[in-house]
């Protein structure tokens, strides 16, 4: 047997209410108690003046990589590497495909890897630069609900897309047949907000962007999941008067819960207008993909050059990470707590795992990260140039994956501009 104890660090577990300094131990993958009596160790890891954490959970992720061309990234990657044990990986794999994601992705990966499985028959290909292939047509309820009950332990819920681009050419009639496969399989409906495609030269179904949320009003129902409130494309949150979509607050009455979805989707103005209005996000994800990050994968095959190349939707120019957006969470005034929440233990709950991760107790598989945390000045900028200042900056130092250490890769972490 081996123990390891990570020693005089503070141990924050949301989960259980814990926040004190002391002594974690670990026992052959497993977590055995807090501050045990002096027994012997195998290896001591001096953690002071480190935040000891369940392991991070990104709830926004897009990791089938080769199969979704340059968007998605290797796992681990934005997983252990970053600081982070389980990635949700949302719609790269369809029902179609999800039996290469589980063979070439989900079990060889360091990082615990789960599905949001797409509602499309091809998932997420090349992030979605081709509308075409996400029609009404290409969807199959009954295939998709078959896959989600064949593949339990993988399938945590379904992502769909309720967004101008794609309600111009079909209106909500895709974005019913993913409500339909989550009432079906009894899986919560990840939606993403915010324009995703072009609009078509000519739009079959006339649309507004505030005509979104009066279509999804029905759709959804409670533990489904709000993604990319605080974005800078149109048709979130925020309405076309500025203010608050006067339907937010009605449909978030019900139990619908609401995601972060960082990406390049991420403005500081919008979210702080957002927050002002007194809804305060449940989990956090950080959306990096091969179009938003430095990380970028080119697979032969995949074209050099996309119809709407250029300052497309996808585009980012300011790198990121789970833990950076975790940091731009509290420059924008989110207790430290709950921050911590939204990466852990609300995380696990949107995974369907609140029983295995995201939490310190005894007998949990020990994922656990450990952060840096220093007070000064640092300047954080979004795609559209607003700038908060944030006085506390959290980087990932490493984190134990079922007991194992995997060492935060410097040239991954995202370096914020001192003020």
């Amino acid at each position: 047997m081996k123990t390891t104890v990570l020693k005089s660090g503070r141990i924050v577990d949301p989960s259980q209410n814990i926040d004190i300094i002391g002594d974690l131990f670990i026992q052959d993958g497993r977590i055995i108690g807090i501050d045990l009596p002096a027994q012997q160790a195998d290896e001591t890891i001096d953690c002071t003046d480190k935040i000891v954490l369940p392991g991070l959970i990104d709830t926004h992720g897009h990791v089938y990589r080769y199969v979704s061309g340059r968007f998605g990234l290797d796992p681990d990657t934005c997983g252990v590497y970053s600081g982070v044990t389980t990635l949700i990986d949302q719609g790269g794999a369809s029902c179609i495909t999800m039996p290469g994601f589980e063979h070439y992705i989900a079990k060889p990966s360091k990082t615990r890897v789960v599905s949001y499985v797409s509602a499309y028959l091809v998932g997420g290909l090349e992030g979605h630069y081709y509308p075409e292939l996400y029609r009404p047509d290409c969807c199959n309820v009954d295939a998709t609900v078959k896959a989600i009950e064949s593949y339990p332990h993988l399938i945590k819920g379904v992502k769909a897309h309720a967004e101008i681009g794609g309600y111009e050419r079909w209106g909500s009639a895709v974005m019913a047949i993913a409500a339909e496969i989550g009432q079906r399989a009894q899986r919560p409906v990840y939606i993403h907000l915010g324009q995703l495609w072009p609009s078509p030269s000519v739009a079959s179904v006339p649309t507004e962007p505030d005509d979104i949320f009066k279509s999804i009003v029905s759709l959804v129902k409670p533990d489904d999941i709000l993604a990319h409130p605080f974005s800078r494309h149109p048709g979130g949150f925020i309405s076309q008067t500025g203010a608050l979509h006067p339907l937010v607050k009605e449909i978030l009455a019900t139990g619908v819960k609401v995601d972060v979805g960082y990406g390049s989707h991420f403005n500081f103005e919008i979210a702080q207008r957002v927050l002002d209005t007194g809804i305060i996000p449940d989990t956090l994800g950080a959306d990096m993909h091969g179009y938003n990050t430095h990380h970028k994968a080119h697979p032969p095959g995949t074209p050099a050059i996309h119809p709407d190349e250029g300052d497309h939707l996808f585009a980012s120019a300011v790198p990121f990470s789970l833990v950076s957006a975790m940091n731009s969470m509290m420059a924008l005034g989110l207790a430290f707590d709950h921050v911590i929440k939204m990466a852990t233990s609300n995380a696990a709950v949107m995974a369907g795992m609140s029983d295995e991760i995201g939490t310190l107790k005894n007998g949990a598989i020990a994922d656990i990260t450990v952060l840096s945390d220093e007070r000064g000045k640092w300047v954080l900028r979004d795609n559209d140039h607003n700038e908060v200042t944030a006085n506390r900056m959290l980087a990932p130092v490493f984190c134990l994956r079922a007991g194992s250490r995997f060492d935060a890769a410097p040239e991954l972490v995202p370096q914020a501009k001192a003020a």
